[in-house]
């Protein structure tokens, strides 16, 4: 069947127009000037045949034939916009969505993004960083980095990071009044905790040996990076974790006092929609993440 419909944006442009009743502000809406508004709407009366609208000198006036046509263009609009809902998902025009831990997303992610940019400059990506591991929100979000130990059932989950964890402290404290020589050390100074962490100092002083420290003693921080801060300034001595610790001490905010690196189960993870129906562009940037987790851990697989 040979229809003959006008074009959609001078149907968009009649529609906002006949919304605001007023060029100007359907203008501003669909982010075009006031003069190509108005003109898409001439170009529509004369395609019609049929003036749609009364010129006013501050405003707009439906004609009765525009009065008439405004619902059947609404419901056409509504219509296209459901169908294509149905068929290719909400998500389909949208920015990839990626979220991660703050800590991750500043001293891991963010070094390694350029390198993204660069192999795809077609495929935008929105990047939001999140302090607390909640709930995988599928409806703002198209891929959650997390940390835990792997379990997000219902989710694609693929595994980022090989931790381990050593103290980490400011240069001015090995040398300072008690210096740190030993882990038994320790015990002179205020412990930095990172709220959320399942294994932390007690893990660590207990491979060390150490067994007359109280592992909750200390100063507690939602982030990685607000506990590396304090540490930086001399106040305690941080946890760090093996992924997100390299700019801190390649800066020399940060130095290891002790040898002792600890082995730990939680690591940093990739999580994603299992059904099929996530963002087109997710794949792209899934697979690009993984190979530059595998580069960063030679010798592991997820």
């Amino acid at each position: 069947m040979n229809r003959k419909l006008p074009p959609l944006t001078w149907l968009r442009a009649f529609e906002a127009s006949a919304r605001h009743l007023s060029f100007t502000h359907a203008a501003e809406e669909l982010n075009l000037t006031q003069a190509a508004v108005s003109k898409q709407v001439k170009l529509l009366e004369h395609y019609l045949r049929e003036p749609l609208f009364q010129r006013k000198p501050r405003s707009l006036v439906l004609t009765k034939a525009g009065a008439a046509y405004l619902p059947k263009v609404r419901d056409a609009f509504e219509r296209l916009a459901a169908g294509t809902l149905e068929v290719f998902g909400n998500r389909c025009s949208e920015v990839l969505t990626v979220r991660a831990a703050a800590s991750f997303a500043v001293n891991w992610l963010a070094g390694r993004l350029p390198d993204f940019y660069r192999r795809h400059p077609d495929t935008p990506v929105r990047l939001v960083s999140s302090v607390w591991s909640d709930a995988f929100d599928t409806e703002r979000f198209d891929l959650d980095i997390q940390y835990g130990t792997g379990q997000w059932p219902g989710f694609r989950c693929h595994r980022l990071t090989w931790e381990e964890i050593t103290p980490l402290c400011s240069p001015a404290l090995i040398g300072g009044d008690r210096p740190l020589k030993a882990p038994r050390d320790l015990g002179h100074h205020v412990l930095l905790h990172v709220i959320g962490y399942e294994e932390g100092w007690a893990v660590w002083l207990k491979a060390a040996g150490v067994g007359d420290i109280n592992p909750g003693q200390g100063r507690q921080f939602d982030t990685s990076l607000m506990a590396f801060e304090i540490a930086a300034q001399g106040c305690g001595v941080a946890l760090g974790r093996s992924s997100i610790m390299a700019c801190e001490r390649a800066s020399g905010r940060l130095v290891a006092p002790f040898d002792l690196k600890v082995p730990i189960k939680e690591a940093f993870h990739l999580i994603s929609l299992g059904d099929g129906s996530e963002h087109p562009d997710a794949s792209i940037f899934r697979d690009w993440l993984l190979a530059e987790a595998a580069h960063a851990q030679p010798g592991k697989q997820a």
